[in-house]
């Protein structure tokens, strides 16, 4: 029995919502799994396939161990295939991909005897954050977060009409480096700041109310102080806003930039790029939507 899993790509942090927010993207990887009598075989294709580990610190073979051990059941070999299409460590959630795939994957195989939310538990617990995981395996726009040890997600439908620009620099920049950027604490005017901003943003998201939603996206948490990392951030940002975006927020921890937008894709994505170039960086452009679908088992 073999099973493949397609899995979208996704933006977290959303301007004020650190930590909290997150939104699928219309860019998938895609996961096949099945049994394998000659141990592990892991092979990848697409986007970062060198990048990959085709050993055990895999994190697709991690879920599916991680699967395995929970219902109980022994593993005796896999053997997986990776295509990204997802660009890897850009800030657009592909180590969630691997996970959320590997997962989905392994259940399917085992005559899928785990919930939805033990699942997201476990995708919780191998990616340390449910930002990216929840909405690449919820779809949609998904609000979590994990308090009192316990995880809660709420996911709704994207705005329609709403169209993502994804422009992507061509370095790549870890979750750990970009963290590390962060202070250990900061002002208490830009702490109600966020809070004011990521309640209202998640009213105009869950509303549909674009003109609030391009008001709020303001962040004072994690953007100011990652933009060191990233040349020309500021510039493209000023670029996209330029060019008749509703906003522009860091994807993730970055690099990659995101400007939502009704019209004008094209227009935006050429002048953030170009704002890039004028740094030193060279970017490509995505021109994405929101992606309602979560994970899909495609066939087993």
């Amino acid at each position: 029995m073999r099973v493949r899993v397609k899995v979208p790509a996704t933006t977290a942090n959303l301007g004020p919502g650190f930590d909290t927010l997150g939104m699928a993207l219309s860019l998938y990887n895609e996961i096949e799994v099945e049994p394998w009598t000659g141990g592990v075989k892991i092979e990848v294709s697409g986007e970062g396939k060198d990048l990959v580990p085709r050993a055990t610190n895999n994190s697709v073979y991690q879920a599916i161990q991680m699967v395995y051990e929970r219902i109980g059941i022994r593993m005796r070999g896999v053997r997986i295939h990776i295509h990204n299409e997802i660009p890897v460590t850009r800030g657009l959630g592909s180590s969630a991909t691997a996970i959320v795939g590997g997962l989905l994957g392994a259940n399917a195989l085992c005559g899928n005897l785990l919930t939805e939310s033990q699942l997201i538990e476990m995708a919780v617990q191998l990616e340390g954050h449910p930002d990216n995981v929840a909405p690449a395996l919820l779809g949609g726009v998904v609000v979590s977060g994990v308090v009192g040890g316990k995880t809660y997600v709420k996911r709704f439908n994207p705005p329609e009409g709403l169209r993502c620009v994804v422009v992507t620099p061509d370095f790549q920049l870890s979750t750990l480096a970009s963290r590390r950027a962060l202070p250990a604490s900061v002002a208490f005017k830009d702490a109600v700041h966020n809070v004011n901003c990521v309640a209202l943003l998640v009213s105009a998201l869950a509303e549909g109310d674009l003109t609030l939603f391009s008001s709020v996206m303001q962040d004072r948490l994690h953007e100011p102080y990652r933009r060191k990392l990233i040349p020309g951030m500021e510039e493209a940002f000023a670029a996209a806003k330029g060019a008749g975006a509703l906003s522009v927020a860091l994807s993730g921890s970055g690099p990659s930039l995101i400007a939502f937008c009704t019209s004008g894709y094209e227009h935006v994505g050429h002048a953030m790029r170009a704002a890039f170039q004028n740094a030193g960086v060279t970017a490509r452009v995505l021109q994405l939507f929101p992606e309602k679908n979560g994970a899909q088992v495609l066939h087993s």
